[in-house]
């Protein structure tokens, strides 16, 4: 596959504007050509309350966990202006985002947020209980990932790091070079390299990390316990736990995006619809109806 080298790559912004829909544990975010987002799915703590959200040029959901206990989720999203607003759950002090800014990507994870500044330099807030809000010692950031306990940083040189939990050695990505794209699953860490392929670390108990055979990779996903690759030709390969079929995107075509949640997975089309597939308990699987949904700046 032909990409930018990782450098030239990450200063040209090659993810900072390509998340136009997220997955949460229970629901689904979108973001729509003219700014504003849609968001279906549990609306317990309020994370699908984005309806008079305006300018806003990416978002993330947080909490992919997928325990009984852990459907308590928020809504990030990234303005124009640099800004960001959250909704959701804020127990942790995840929602508390409103004085950042010069911000130019942004993840979520179980219980935080994460901002990429401009200038290279990353901010946090939420649960910090293992560490993965010490980021501020992190330069030339060029994308940010966030898995439910670990948080993930790849530089625009093409190396990555991480901190938080790393019982599974979903951390250990000090020897990754060559990396375009990092993203991070409960339990595992995913990174898409510059010549295609993708490397994995972590739990791989749904086999979750079996993906040292795929080529042609142009943008990943992680979930729960699955991961999620998005090939150049615009069609889906998935690796992992599939109970609830968040694995069958084989038929999937003429994609430009996906993202994965606990249990679904989410894949944008070329005309700016959505489809979905997996756990459906709360409707976060109910984009039939989306449209106009924002298509990938690269």
């Amino acid at each position: 596959m032909d990409s930018l080298p990782p450098k030239e790559a990450a200063l040209k912004g090659q993810r900072w504007l390509n998340d136009p829909i997220a997955a949460g544990r229970r629901h689904t975010v979108g973001l729509k050509s003219d700014g504003t987002v849609v968001a279906v799915g549990d609306n317990q703590h309020g994370q699908c309350e984005v309806s008079d959200w305006r300018d806003i040029i990416a978002v993330a959901a947080g909490n992919v966990h997928m325990a009984t206990n852990t459907g308590n989720a928020h809504t990030v999203g990234l303005k124009s202006d640099g800004t960001v607003v959250a909704a959701g759950w804020n127990t942790h002090g995840q929602c508390e985002v409103n004085d950042w800014h010069d911000i130019v990507a942004v993840a979520a994870g179980w219980r935080r947020t994460i901002g990429l500044k401009s200038d290279g330099t990353v901010v946090a807030v939420g649960r910090n209980k293992d560490g993965e809000c010490e980021v501020s010692g992190w330069r030339e950031m060029a994308e940010v990932a966030a898995g439910d306990w670990h948080t993930v940083g790849l530089q625009s040189d093409g190396t990555v790091t991480a901190v938080g939990n790393n019982r599974y050695g979903q951390c250990n990505v000090s020897g990754w070079h060559d990396i375009t794209a990092v993203t991070a699953g409960y339990l595992h860490t995913v990174g898409l390299q510059s010549d295609g392929t993708v490397a994995a670390v972590g739990l791989n108990k749904q086999e979750q990390c079996e993906v040292s055979g795929w080529r042609g990779i142009a943008a990943i996903a992680a979930g729960s316990y699955h991961t999620v690759g998005l090939k150049s030709d615009g069609t889906v390969v998935a690796a992992g736990w599939n109970e609830h079929g968040q694995c069958e995107v084989s038929g999937w075509r003429d994609m430009v995006a996906v993202a994965a949640g606990c249990a679904h997975t989410l894949g944008l089309k070329s005309d700016g619809t959505v489809v979905a597939v997996g756990d459906n308990e709360y409707g976060q699987c109910e984009v039939s109806g989306w449209f106009g949904i924002q298509l990938p700046s690269n």
